[in-house]
């Protein structure tokens, strides 16, 4: 028999995890899903269970410490999350702990979110200082065996089974229980779905087992034949395919995994040459990503020349710079590979081992140009130092060879001032940036680009915290004045194509100087992550796009501008200047198209007036996402390029 104060400690364990998982969830999400709860109510009876009867073999004092090292290890893991959360918005997978001094790099950003955050860590610790103060009067902690054991056992496999039902019930669509439990999902829904300890568990299964990425589990219909005389006598309307012949290599291959993704790509829909291929062939090429770019550093007073260059070059009113879910590098890899990032993983660190054949680096190298690349910030962060040479680059940073004030962040002047002279008269050449003026905290006391331009914004009629952001794009703005002005007086400023996307939006903003800067609110699933893309030289004719796309299609779209030879087939995103059918996606797999957007927390979609939409179009759409995420993970992870382009 178990005795009451033995059955009080197995209560005690099974409340405190489901308190600690309740709470967590109100810290960062603000709310508590009815299908949430209900699941992590039945895996946190199953987790107290298997810890309740690890501890049960053993006696005393050794069942007393497995009690508390767990409460206390909870604490750890919910404390870390929630301000991991809080500084990147999303949740560090167990494949990021192994790259966590990198940020280390932030301790004192770190510590500051802390300490805003000590209610709800005092909260996640509340069950071990508990159980260390009222344990032992309360509790007991001796040994169990024989029949009581078994029972434990029977009652822990009715749980797990009665949580994987309800997991069943709630259907198979995007997001729910079912695909993230079962298939690769993220971390973001795992954890409002299942539960943070759930959600860690399956990415630590998911580590030590090397589970497979998943192959596109539906193919594409048929290739679309050109139609006879199109295009003839000139290029436009040509197939924008490389020669790579899918039905041998389908024939030819024997694994599985890859043959599918012959058959994949063999079907997929290519985009056709068009009246601007080639427009900028021959151009020198400056690509930028800029950390926390959005609209609301483009000020016709404050930052005029992002204000020139985002009215004055092709102008795209509906792109978007989705935030994923691993690392914000993400953002970064998807701007210059034009694939999605891989669940769990640093991608643009595996990349590193990979053929990247349509980075812009590798593609110009082969044209002649002289391709060279720099980042403000310590060389190896993220492992560029990896990532960025692969990509067909000459990389410098702090401490590989960029010399610039070490201060928190760097200067985006200093780093033109200093790198701009090492390329100039080389041309062809293409220059690809990393930013980090724009880095969060927003604030006039740790931020020193903040603190440096603070006079070109204190008469704005802002926060102290968005004033402080709008100073840190003032940076970039005389960044890129520094730049046009080279351009100018090398003569070369209309022959150089200058190419400017974010990384992801100012996240380290609080909601409501969003709200402030964009003057109201910011809808969040979509219009949040709506941001400007330069396109822009010197003396063009301005054009305005208002095509839907995002930073997936940078890739693509520039490989037709400059005349490239790619294949359209091959990357996630598409030319956004050709016909092909626009899409973007987010991380949580909601979408825009030209018919409407979906919304995959709310499961509404939003057609766009007076337009006819078919039966079935979302599952369709959302489909066709699930296969890209899966087929763009599966080029990262089997290293697909190298099996079908040469290098």
């Amino acid at each position: 028999m178990v005795s009451k104060a033995k059955a009080y400690s197995l209560l005690f364990l099974f409340i405190s995890v489901f308190f600690t998982e309740s709470v967590f969830q109100l810290a960062t999400d603000g709310s508590l899903s009815i299908t949430g709860l209900s699941i992590s109510f039945l895996f946190s009876f199953s987790i107290a269970l298997v810890i309740f009867t690890l501890a049960s073999l053993f006696n005393g004092r050794i069942n007393f410490v497995i009690f508390n090292g767990f409460l206390i290890l909870t604490g750890v893991l919910f404390s870390s999350q929630l301000i991991y959360f809080k500084f990147f918005k999303t949740f560090y997978s167990l494949y990021s702990t192994g790259n966590v001094l990198q940020v280390a790099e932030f301790w004192r950003d770190i510590i500051d979110l802390g300490l805003g955050q000590s209610a709800w860590i005092a909260l996640f610790y509340s069950p071990a200082v508990f159980l260390f103060v009222y344990g032992k009067k309360l509790m007991a902690f001796h040994k169990l065996k024989g029949r009581v054991l078994t029972v434990l056992g029977c009652s822990f496999i009715i749980a797990y089974a009665s949580a994987l039902s309800l997991i069943y019930i709630n259907g198979q669509d995007t997001n729910s229980p079912y695909e993230l439990y079962f298939k690769q999902g993220g971390m973001i829904q795992s954890v409002d779905q299942l539960g943070l300890l759930t959600a860690m568990r399956l990415d630590l299964q998911r580590l030590v087992l090397n589970y497979p990425s998943g192959v596109a589990v539906k193919v594409p219909g048929e290739l679309p034949a050109q139609e006879e005389g199109e295009g003839e006598g000139s290029k436009e309307g040509e197939l924008q395919v490389l020669d790579i012949d899918f039905q041998r290599l389908i024939a030819e291959e024997e694994d599985e995994q890859i043959k599918q993704m012959h058959r994949y790509f063999h079907n997929v829909p290519p985009s056709r040459k068009n009246e601007f291929t080639g427009k900028f062939e021959g151009y020198n090429l400056v690509l930028i990503t800029a950390e926390g770019f959005s609209p609301y550093a483009v000020h016709k007073e404050v930052t005029p020349t992002l204000y020139k260059m985002v009215n004055e070059g092709y102008k795209f009113t509906n792109f978007y710079n989705p935030l994923w879910e691993v690392s914000t590098s993400d953002g970064e890899y998807v701007a210059t590979t034009g694939l999605l990032p891989m669940n769990g993983v640093w991608s643009f660190y595996k990349s590193g081992s990979n053929l990247m054949p349509f980075a812009m680096g590798n593609q110009l190298k082969k044209r002649g140009y002289k391709t060279v690349a720099y980042h403000n910030h310590t060389y190896s962060y993220y492992r560029r130092d990896i990532s960025h040479p692969n990509m067909g680059y000459s990389y410098k940073g702090i401490g590989n060879g960029l010399q610039v004030e070490e201060i928190w962040p760097a200067s985006d002047l200093e780093m033109m001032q200093k790198t701009v002279p090492e390329y100039i008269q080389t041309q062809p050449f293409h220059a690809y940036y990393m930013t980090v003026s724009g880095h969060m905290q927003y604030n006039f006391s740790g931020n020193n680009q903040a603190n440096k331009n603070r006079h070109y914004v204190e008469h704005l009629p802002f926060s102290d915290q968005a004033k402080a952001y709008l100073a840190t794009q003032v940076e970039l703005d005389r960044a890129l004045d520094y730049l046009l002005s080279r351009l100018k007086e090398e003569g070369i400023a209309e022959q150089t194509l200058i190419v400017l996307s974010a990384d992801h939006y100012p996240y380290g903003l609080e909601k409501k100087a969003i709200d402030e800067l964009a003057g109201g609110p910011v809808e969040r699933n979509f219009e949040l992550y709506k941001s400007p893309l330069i396109m822009y030289t010197e003396r063009m004719e301005p054009m305005t796009v208002d095509k839907p796309s995002s930073s997936l299609d940078i890739i693509p779209t520039l490989s037709n501008l400059m005349g490239l030879e790619f294949d359209s087939r091959l990357m996630i995103g598409r030319d956004i200047l050709s016909d092909s059918d626009p899409l973007v996606i987010f991380s949580n797999k909601s979408f825009i198209t030209d018919k409407g957007r979906f919304n995959s927390e709310t499961n509404i979609f939003t057609p766009v007036p007076g337009a006819e939409v078919s039966e079935g179009y979302v599952k369709r759409i959302s489909a066709e996402i699930t296969n890209k995420f899966s087929v763009s993970a599966n080029i990262l992870e089997l290293d697909y390029y190298n099996k079908i382009i040469p290098d």
